[in-house]
């Protein structure tokens, strides 16, 4: 029987197949979240949830949710690094961080919001997720020019310290209201008439967590060693949920207090329950903590079967997300079509289980056409526009 490498010679390949299988793993879990941002709508969440309206189950699904984010982010800035390494440094890094942020801010614009809304002309432009890694990609152009201690304590002090500006708000009409919507104060822009910008997701955060992730880099780089990657892992993860507990325990800094629930469940719902728009010290402490142990637990399982399959859905992470927005807006349609609206203005399922059954049918169904995608990326690098995807 061959026994496997030890962890100080694991291959490049394997380095990199841990990166892929938790982005998509994270895919996955923001499926969930799209399935019930599309089907459940009827039981729409707030930011943090309302815990003694919303029911357990519903509270994990979303909660899951929140790794998706932040651990993509990061995921986005360590890539960035390794692009770098892979061709000459600092300067094709740049660039190509620049180009690809813009394409995904054109995305946002277009393909996304009209997965959502259905709308042209659009009345409303909902500036998410893509926006907000396009936006922070941008950032980070230029800041990979840094010297890397000092932009990780950039990454790490926007991380901290932005929840010290929460109180700071400009109204409509000030000439800071636009700049500060987009960079922290989550709300409306009327760009025209019958035109109006919805900033979701808040950049000034996000630079942080993409600058963070490129520093973290060189534990990824060539000749790396493997073990002493497991190790900054572990710490790195642990040091940042040790952050958390320690920090939610205080009821402080950044966050509404939680409360003592009538029962345990309750009581860990409210404990858990952190603000995401933008994500709060304590938002990124927990994911990013739980982002770094799963980075480190998945480079150890090195071949499973069932890293290979995540991987698939991690290399080709822009491809699926429009593949499976615009499957889900089919299904929307196909299932008002057939059942009409069952929930008020919405066709809706009455149970969270649904949400899951159809989440791991569209997982399902959506694999080969990615797997087919990432193939065609792999193998036909002569494409400059398929890496952007």
């Amino acid at each position: 029987m061959t026994c496997p490498p030890p962890l100080a010679a694991t291959t490049v390949s394997q380095r990199l197949l841990s990166i892929d299988a938790l982005r998509g793993l994270v895919i996955l879990f923001m499926l969930l979240d799209h399935v019930r941002e599309t089907f459940f709508l009827h039981r729409q969440v707030g930011d943090p949830m309302d815990v003694a309206s919303t029911e357990p189950a519903l509270f994990v699904s979303r909660t899951l949710a929140h790794l998706c984010a932040p651990v993509f982010v990061l995921l986005t800035g360590l890539s960035a690094y390794l692009y770098g390494e892979k061709y000459q440094g600092k300067a094709d890094a740049s660039a190509f961080l620049f180009k690809r942020g813009l394409f995904l801010v054109l995305l946002e614009f277009t393909l996304v919001n009209f997965a959502w809304t259905f709308q042209f002309p659009p009345t409303v432009v909902y500036l998410q997720v893509i926006w907000a890694i396009g936006l922070s990609m941008i950032a980070l152009a230029a800041l990979v020019w840094l010297p890397r201690p000092l932009l990780l304590a950039l990454g790490l002090t926007i991380i901290a310290g932005h929840n010290l500006l929460d109180g700071l708000h400009f109204p409509v009409g000030s000439a800071l209201h636009m700049p500060w919507a987009v960079l922290h104060d989550r709300g409306w822009i009327e760009l025209a008439d019958g035109l109006r910008l919805r900033t979701s997701y808040p950049l000034l955060p996000w630079i942080g967590v993409i600058a963070l992730g490129y520093a973290l880099g060189p534990w990824f780089a060539r000749g790396a060693n493997a073990g002493r990657r497991q190790r900054q892992l572990l710490l790195g993860g642990a040091a940042a949920l040790a952050g958390f507990f320690l920090l939610r325990l205080c009821n402080g800094y950044g966050e509404a207090p939680w409360r003592v629930g009538a029962d345990t469940t309750h009581s860990l719902m409210s404990f858990f329950n952190i603000t995401k728009y933008p994500p709060s010290l304590l938002f990124l402490a927990l994911t990013l903590g739980v982002g770094l142990l799963l980075l480190r637990t998945f480079e150890r399982a090195q071949q499973q079967r069932w890293i290979l399959a995540l991987s698939v859905f991690g290399s080709a992470p822009m491809f699926f997300y429009l593949l499976h927005l615009y499957a889900l807006k089919l299904l929307y349609l196909l299932a008002v079509a057939a059942f009409g609206l069952n929930q008020g203005n919405y066709f809706g399922f009455d149970t969270v289980w649904a949400v899951w059954l159809v989440a791991v049918l569209l997982s399902v169904a959506l694999y080969l056409p990615v797997r087919g995608f990432a193939a065609l990326k792999a193998r036909r690098r002569d494409i400059t526009w398929l890496k952007y995807f």
